[in-house]
């Protein structure tokens, strides 16, 4: 899944992106914690948190697109991006799921 990080400047774009490319609910509220809510259940198609569902016990990469450019510039954004993806699959493994959430910067 390929995030193209030069549409995000702010945080606000940030969870346009997220909300158009994951399809997130809408009623996604648009900051961390309903981030971290929706992408917790990219494995449970019935949960409708997400469009993009992802077989227990796989990986979800998102492709950071831009990455360099994006650390340099958005800093704090990217730096919240891994915290919260590393709280996610604290989640999947605290429930005993292998489904995890992979980050690669491009």
């Amino acid at each position: 899944m390929k995030i193209d990080l030069d549409q995000i400047k702010d945080w606000e774009a940030f969870h346009e992106v997220f909300f158009e490319v994951m399809g997130f609910p809408g009623f996604y509220g648009r900051n961390m914690n309903a981030w971290i809510d929706c992408m917790s259940y990219i494995d449970d198609p019935e949960a409708k948190m997400s469009k993009v569902v992802v077989k227990p016990g796989d990986i979800l990469e998102l492709e950071l697109e831009g990455a360099e450019k994006f650390c340099e510039q958005s800093s704090e954004i990217l730096k919240e991006l891994v915290l919260c993806s590393g709280f996610v699959n604290e989640r999947f493994i605290s429930a005993g799921s292998e489904t995890r959430i992979s980050l690669i910067p491009t």
